[in-house]
């Protein structure tokens, strides 16, 4: 038997005859094991000794040291912010994205603009912005990420593993999105913007050039090209035929497949990834200073683009357009799922992220104030992203002489066809705007790229804490640049529009309510607002305990119910998908839900108990382990809990 030194002036009595302590074989065990292989130097003749000390050795060696350590998940230091400021800057850079400016514009025409905006603003209120506090006050009350953070909830542990899937599918098309912004952004230093004028090369007769108007009025008022025979010829804007056959050279029908990746493409993407890693390699320490570039430079670009954009001719009846409610399409579900799907994705709720950056907090940092913020922030940046849209569609719409339902395409490349055609018409030094905006689309996808991306390695690094991080980010960003070549295929259009669907709407909208229901119904809402109250010293309104306990999961309940009794596929300019892509759809999603059955399954297996009913109610209630991550904050939660 090693001897120790014993140090009497630091014996802890109490720390020695703890029944309960003794009797916890397991956890005794893994106290022992930590702390003998960092206190061999204390035991005279230790060194190299590969066996565990004996129970007898075991009182020394707390006896030596005075105190028990402290558990390995309760203890251990967790990588935080440098400053709070930059917390909040990474939540507006990552919520203040590619979602505002690209796809919610994409959202709202698709669904009649005015018409699509009244259940997006109510969805924003009473769903987003308590769902997004929720989140944060997850994260930041346990320090842990997406997956262990469900320490609260065993049973529905599956639930972070299933936003891990959703986010890693949004992650891989979201570069996509990225390395377009990266090609337009090289060819804006060309003497004439390839976009503005129809190169024979790639454009056909419909081509109108979007640098000039190409209209005048006849005696009647009729709208005429002036480079057309025909008085009410239409037509399609520069922008849109250069982004459809020279980008993308897109492929209209993909039953014959997607084909190969465009080479030029191929090295934007490459460039995208290899950004993203820099930006993740040191963790939160590097992405909070990028932060600051991302979250506030992209607000220039837009109001200098609004400020174009509205004084165009027609750009009124595009606001219009906008704004103007369509009662009778306040009745159709879709809709309103739309709404739900774009609030979520805009705000990043459900992805996992919005956990794991406020688990890098420190406990009291003021996240109920931050919540509102950032909510703000992002509502304001649609708007004001819907408007510079809007406007520019009202242009063409005036130009193209059509209705703005027609004007373009929707889907994906609509951002890419109406910001260039803005840009088009700028006639002082459009170059410069084009290079300005094109790295403002890039700082946004930057953002919310890397908080998703850092939901995904925070994920794998929980689960596998001895692997090096920087190693992890690596092998995450090859395999997401491997996987985004499908997107930078001519029919890559086609995948991404299927992904956002299955992976990036479905998926989030079913788990966003197993994860309300575990968090308010089962864990309690008595107890999450008193955790919450522990933490930030805020005492919580009706509107807050409404919206968690009774309208957002009856809400998302029934619009989900609706939505898969009729449910509407997507389709690419109204054409269906092959069958075997949405069976790869409803794979993915199935993939994706599964993991909540998985792994209750394995909770329940894990589960003490004698029963099996005993051991399913034990995977409902939180662990042992759940709770403050610091022991300081556990204790005075523990008690605080005891009175």
């Amino acid at each position: 038997m090693s001897i120790v030194m014993l140090n009497t002036a630091q014996v802890s009595l109490p720390s020695i005859f703890n029944l309960d302590f003794w009797s916890n074989d397991l956890k005794l065990d893994k106290f022992v094991t930590k702390y003998h292989e960092t206190s061999q130097k204390n035991i005279s003749g230790s060194k190299g000794l590969n066996t565990p000390p004996s129970y007898f050795e075991r009182i020394f060696l707390i006896c030596g040291n005075g105190s028990l350590p402290e558990d390995e998940d309760e203890g251990e230091e967790r990588q935080q912010w440098s400053h709070p400021i930059e917390f909040l800057l990474s939540c507006i850079a990552m919520s203040v994205g590619l979602g505002n400016v690209w796809r919610f514009p994409t959202t709202a025409y698709e669904n009649g603009g005015g018409a699509f905006l009244i259940p997006y603003l109510v969805v924003l209120t009473f769903i987003g912005r308590p769902l997004y506090f929720m989140e944060l006050a997850m994260g930041q009350f346990s320090s842990f990420g997406s997956v262990k953070v469900w320490k609260m909830v065993p049973a529905v542990k599956g639930v972070g593993f299933g936003q891990c899937i959703a986010t890693w599918s949004v992650v891989t098309y979201y570069c996509s999105l990225m390395a377009l912004t990266v090609f337009y952004f090289v060819h804006s230093f060309q003497a004439v913007l390839p976009w503005t004028v129809c190169d024979p090369a790639w454009a056909d007769d419909n081509c109108r050039d979007a640098s000039y108007n190409y209209t005048a009025l006849n005696t009647t008022g009729e709208v005429l090209f002036l480079n057309d025979t025909s008085p009410m010829a239409k037509g399609q804007s520069s922008s849109e035929q250069f982004f459809y056959k020279y980008v993308l050279n897109y492929k209209a029908d993909i039953s014959d497949g997607i084909g190969l990746p465009e080479w030029r493409l191929t090295l934007c993407l490459l460039f995208s990834w290899v950004v993203l890693f820099l930006t993740l390699a040191k963790g939160v320490q590097s992405s909070g200073k990028v932060a600051y570039f991302t979250a506030i430079f992209p607000y220039l670009v837009l109001f200098t683009l609004l400020g174009r954009g509205v004084t165009l001719p027609g750009s009124v009846d595009g606001i219009l357009y906008f704004i103007t409610p369509q009662w009778h399409r306040l009745l159709e579900i879709k809709v309103w799922y739309a709404a739900v799907t774009q609030s979520f994705f805009s705000l990043s709720v459900g992805f996992g992220s919005i956990t794991m950056f406020s688990s890098y907090n420190s406990f009291n940092q003021n996240i109920y104030r931050d919540a509102w913020i950032i909510s703000l922030a992002d509502t304001l940046t649609s708007m004001l992203a819907g408007f510079t849209v809007f406007s520019i569609l009202g242009n063409l719409a005036y130009e193209l002489d059509d209705s703005i339902e027609n004007v373009v395409r929707s889907g994906a490349g609509l951002a890419f066809i109406s910001y260039p055609d803005a840009i088009a018409k700028f006639n002082w030094v459009p170059q410069l705007f084009a290079v300005l905006f094109f790295l403002m689309l890039f700082t946004l996808g930057l953002g919310s790229a890397a908080g998703l991306t850092g939901g995904v390695i925070a994920v794998i690094c929980d689960q596998f804490p001895t692997w090096k991080k920087s190693y992890v980010t690596a092998g995450v960003a090859v395999a997401g640049f491997l996987i985004g070549l499908v997107y930078v295929t001519p029919g890559g259009q086609w995948i991404l529009e299927l992904v956002d669907y299955f992976g990036g709407g479905f998926i989030i909208f079913v788990l966003v309510i197993v994860e309300v229901i575990a968090v308010n119904w089962i864990y309690g809402m008595k107890n999450f607002i008193s955790d919450i109250k522990f933490m930030l010293h805020v005492d919580l309104g009706i509107y807050w305990k409404f919206c968690w306990l009774i309208f957002i999961p009856v809400a998302l309940t029934g619009i989900l119910v609706y939505i898969l009794i009729d449910i509407q596929l997507p389709k690419v300019d109204g054409m269906p998908f092959p069958d075997i892509a949405y069976t790869c759809g409803w794979i993915l999603s199935g993939v994706a839900i599964g993991m909540v059955v998985i792994f209750f399954i394995h909770a329940v297996s894990k589960s003490q108990g004698d029963s099996l009913f005993e051991k399913i109610g034990n995977t409902f209630k939180p662990k042992d382990t759940w709770g403050p991550k610091k022991a300081s904050n556990r204790r005075e939660w523990e008690k605080a809990k005891n009175t």
